[in-house]
């Protein structure tokens, strides 16, 4: 994993809390605290996994005698009724932990499985798949790790990562051209500029100020060919809005270099894995 272990902890803690509160009604009240079990994840679709270690660990945290042997890893494709992993814990603890752990690795999954499926409408051109910053708040971490398993790359991770002028910014400022001059004077030199443009006109101008990346904003594909021809390799070009699985082909065609796509983590669908006790 490349995610921070206490960021993770820190997740799952606050994730326990929200869901356990003080007691667990039922599970505290039907069986011993000495009880163990035996219990597995399995795959209920095909797709990407993401998420086991952070699954795993929620289990851990509740149960310091929790054991587990993973049989796939993150990054991997998984087949309906693939095992993912078997683990033995208290029976208590391994049903007060279920939900918590088949939601973050369910969502994980899902945001790689679908990651997967665009950066596959990518083959064969040089254009990469990106995410947005239109995460779940208190999960970016998560959701941009999910990303890069599923084959795709990160967007700036916040606001300090890169100066990024949208509509508001560049309406605020009075232009394209003044809004990268008072950025060109104040920006550090390894902070670069985004600019997006919702026309022609507009590239035009972003590209003649300096702009280092060009948003191309909800533009269709005969503007974006021809935004392609106007900037000639002299900028990063990168398309967003309404970039449907089905258009990405399209559009990675045209010769952008990114397809940024704020529905890998705003509106991903989970995906299915079960936990059964054996």
């Amino acid at each position: 994993m490349i995610l921070p272990q206490f960021y993770i902890d820190d997740l799952i803690k606050n994730a326990i809390t929200e869901d356990i509160n003080y007691i667990d009604v039922a599970t505290d009240y039907l069986l011993s605290d000495e009880q163990v079990s035996d219990a597995y994840f399995v795959a209920k679709a095909e797709g990407i996994l993401c998420g086991a270690e952070v699954a795993m660990r929620v289990f851990q945290l509740l149960d310091d005698s929790f054991s587990y042997t993973l049989f796939k890893k993150d990054g991997d494709k998984v087949e309906n009724g693939d095992v993912i992993a078997e683990f033995s814990g208290k029976t208590v603890k391994l049903l007060k932990g279920e939900r918590t752990a088949l939601n973050l690795i369910q969502h994980m999954s899902g945001i790689a499985t679908l990651t997967h499926e665009c950066v596959k409408g990518t083959e064969g051109t040089k254009a990469t798949i990106a995410d947005t910053r239109k995460t779940l708040p208190g999960l970016r971490s998560i959701q941009k790790y999910a990303v890069t398993c599923g084959g795709g790359r990160n967007h700036r991770y916040n606001l300090s990562d890169c100066a990024m002028l949208k509509d508001n910014h560049i309406d605020a400022k009075g232009g394209i051209t003044p809004a990268v001059k008072a950025l060109r004077e104040k920006i550090g030199h390894t902070v670069k500029i985004e600019v997006e443009t919702r026309t022609l006109a507009e590239v035009e101008e972003a590209l003649n100020a300096g702009a280092d990346i060009i948003m191309l904003d909800n533009m269709d594909n005969d503007t974006m060919k021809k935004a392609v021809e106007i900037v000639g390799g002299k900028a990063l070009l990168e398309a967003s809005g309404n970039l449907t699985p089905e258009r990405i082909k399209s559009v990675s065609q045209l010769g952008v270099d990114i397809l940024s796509i704020g529905a890998l983590t705003h509106s991903v669908t989970a995906f299915d894995i079960s936990m059964k006790m054996k």
